[in-house]
């Protein structure tokens, strides 16, 4: 089974510039929008997925760790490009497609880790929570629960971290002595604890496509 890892901050949170330290070979970068990545080092990239090419590519088997920067733009492309339908219809469909992308993330082949990036934002009562279109996947799914290490990108005192504990008001969580409470936002460092304390397979380049 494959680990699917929520990673949630604002823009300029670092969630793009925590990537810098993998090689190429190591990952691969699912780009919804398509903008360049924040440093310099090019990393195996696909630009401007949609749903089918995502899912594909974290079921292929082609590589251990896949990233979706930034996966919320999956649900608002498609909410723009039904913007003329009516009805409740659309919005369940965008919930589905969207269930299904995490559901593919843990059920990846194994040594598979995928990332999803999204944005966050706050509910009514101030808690965070991934920003999602239509109330589906809040009220019906719940995609925080899906995934067993949720991360916060936060910028303290001038330095970009990983906050892996919960306050209370953020979702953020990782198993007992994996991760340390608040970290450097180094993804490939993350991916690496990950897969010590799970036994998995190291990160490795990928086969030819």
């Amino acid at each position: 089974m494959g680990v699917c890892v929520l990673v949630l901050g604002a823009s300029g949170s670092g969630k793009s510039t925590s990537l810098r330290n993998f090689e190429p070979g190591e990952v691969g970068v699912l780009n919804v929008l398509g903008k360049p990545l924040p440093f310099r080092k090019r990393l195996d990239t696909t630009d401007h997925p949609d749903y089918r090419m995502c899912r594909a590519c974290i079921t292929s088997g082609k590589r251990r760790a896949w990233v979706v920067d930034d996966a919320g733009y999956l649900m608002a492309n498609e909410n723009f490009a039904r913007v003329n339908e009516s009805g409740y219809g659309k919005f369940t469909d965008m919930a589905h497609n969207f269930q299904q992308l995490v559901q593919d993330a843990t059920m990846a082949p194994p040594d598979t880790i995928t990332y999803l990036f999204m944005h966050a934002e706050a509910d009514a009562m101030g808690r965070e929570k991934p920003k999602t279109v239509g109330r589906m996947l809040d009220e019906k799914y719940c995609i925080e629960g899906a995934c067993p290490i949720v991360l916060d990108c936060r910028v303290v005192d001038g330095r970009h971290v990983f906050v892996a504990k919960n306050d209370g008001t953020n979702l953020a969580k990782a198993p007992m002595d994996m991760l340390p409470e608040v970290m450097d936002n180094d993804l490939r460092a993350v991916d690496g604890k990950i897969r010590e304390y799970w036994g998995m397979a190291p990160l490795a380049a990928s086969d030819k496509e």
